[in-house]
């Protein structure tokens, strides 16, 4: 586990250097599992109608409720590996 937190957290780091900024919807991906992989399940009330960006992050967060800590963890390392190639 220690060597996966290492790893998630080499790829924060990583993911604030990419080649090029991901389109909106690997945002959101990224936002998702960061969350789901920090946080847990989503939490709280689903953001209002006026909250656009604020719907659209919870709603992506809220799709991978019940993922494992760990799986998430390393569908975000992947996917942070996969934008720098």
């Amino acid at each position: 586990m220690a060597d996966l937190q290492a790893a998630f957290e080499k790829a924060q780091a990583d993911s604030r250097n990419l080649p090029e900024r991901p389109d909106n919807i690997t945002l959101l991906k990224i936002y998702a599992l960061y969350k789901q992989a920090t946080t847990g399940d989503a939490d709280g009330e689903r953001p209002g109608f006026s909250d656009m960006v604020g719907r659209a992050k919870w709603d992506a967060w809220n799709a991978l409720s019940g993922t494992e800590r760990e799986d998430a963890l390393q569908q975000y390392i992947d996917l942070v590996d996969e934008l720098k190639a």
